[in-house]
């Protein structure tokens, strides 16, 4: 199993930044991917971004294209979102998940962290 924990939500205003991180611990050596997806009030999880473990590639949903960076230190088992030039449409609770098999449905997925962006 593995246990996945977010920290670093808040409030902030418009064009504002936050670092949301995600701790993973148990069997991390079984992680291949990992990603950030949201959530807001009402709407379907959409993802926001993707990392594959092994090699680093990254994949980002249109909308925070050029504005979110994704990263992973293996060392300390951290999943990292650098979210800049925040909008209101932004406002979701954030949740980080980890794949067994990068091809497949997540396997693992944190409680979330709220980030609310205000104009």
């Amino acid at each position: 199993q593995v246990q996945l924990l977010e920290s670093g939500g808040g409030s902030v205003q418009v064009g504002g930044s936050l670092r949301l991180s995600c701790e993973a611990s148990g069997s991390t050596s079984s992680i291949s991917c990992m990603a950030w997806f949201r959530q807001g009030s009402g709407a379907e999880p959409k993802r926001v971004a993707k990392i594959y473990l092994g090699r680093s590639t990254k994949f980002y949903a249109d909308f925070v294209k050029g504005r979110f960076i994704i990263s992973r230190d293996n060392a300390k088992n951290g999943l990292y979102l650098q979210m800049n030039s925040l909008q209101p449409e932004d406002t979701a609770s954030y949740y980080c998940v980890a794949y067994r098999n990068c091809e497949r449905q997540y396997d693992y997925r944190g409680q979330g962290t709220q980030v609310t962006v205000s104009s």
